[in-house]
């Protein structure tokens, strides 16, 4: 097996992380706040006290981390892992950090070492089950090394090169958004018209917004209001002068949101204990 770094452990990332372990990989990990990485430790990871320390001895290096910001500080800054990487060592960015920044970092990573840009559709429930879609992009010599690594995670998509696994991602999460805030008006118009919150939500899962209200209604599933406003705000830069009132719309109720640490879910404002969950995860 592989000797994999496990850079950001998150609550995606230490989803990652059990996986990994789980399906007998060696890990090495490191966060900026030490503590979390914990939970790895007690199951048999290695801690790393800085993140040149965690990539040194990899075969394969892993980033799970908020945004391009903290990639870049992780990689390039003090101890970062870049310049530690060994020649031949593979780099897995799979933080959603959209198709600038990865192409960026492809321009910054050392002679010699390949990189694969890799975000996940799928949440941690997901993850620690070996049910995400990783959509992976980089050179296919680069896919093929790593795929045994993300194929442990779930299904391999391959997106194509270096910057399209970031692209599907931004599609995907677009998606993902706008339908959950649909769902949220529409719940919003049940109430103004004093149709039942359960009944709507029947309803609403029978429609063309079921998998929406699936993931509404997920237990398992944990995608912080915060990061899916980074998330929206990729995409609309993506979009420049590109009119998207919907979207927009969307990333306003996620900049306003009260919680901005709750899952998207909390949009809704139900989740009918009543109401059977559906055996299907979204994004």
């Amino acid at each position: 097996m592989d000797a994999i770094a496990l850079l950001g452990t998150g609550t995606m990332g230490t989803a990652l992380g059990r996986r990994l372990l789980a399906t007998g990989h060696r890990l090495t990990v490191w966060n900026r706040t030490a503590e979390r990485t914990g939970p790895l430790v007690d199951a048999g990871a290695r801690a790393a006290a800085n993140p040149a320390e965690a990539v040194r001895d990899a075969d394969v290096v892993i980033t799970m981390l908020t945004d391009a910001t903290a990639v870049r500080e992780v990689l390039f800054g003090v101890d970062g892992a870049a310049a530690a990487l060994r020649t031949g060592a593979h780099l897995v960015e799979m933080s959603t950090i959209g198709p600038p920044a990865v192409r960026e970092l492809a321009e910054r990573l050392p002679r010699g070492v390949r990189l694969v840009a890799a975000p996940v559709a799928g949440s941690a429930g997901a993850a620690q089950a070996g049910r995400l879609v990783v959509l992976a992009g980089g050179e296919e010599v680069a896919v093929d090394r790593v795929a045994p690594v993300l194929a442990s995670l779930g299904t391999l998509r391959r997106c194509g090169g270096p910057d399209a696994g970031a692209a599907m991602k931004l599609v995907l999460n677009t998606a993902l958004l706008t339908a959950v805030a649909a769902v949220a008006d529409a719940l919003a118009v049940a109430d103004a018209v004093g149709v039942d919150r359960r009944t709507a939500w029947e309803a609403l899962a029978t429609g063309p917004l079921g998998g929406a209200v699936a993931r509404a209604s997920a237990t398992d599933a944990a995608f912080a209001v915060a990061l899916a406003a980074k998330d929206a705000r990729l995409a609309l830069d993506a979009l420049g002068d590109v009119p998207a009132p919907v979207l927009s719309a969307s990333a306003s109720v996620l900049a306003a949101a009260l919680r901005p640490d709750a899952d998207i879910a909390t949009l809704t404002d139900v989740r009918p204990a009543d109401v059977a969950t559906p055996d299907k995860e979204k994004l």
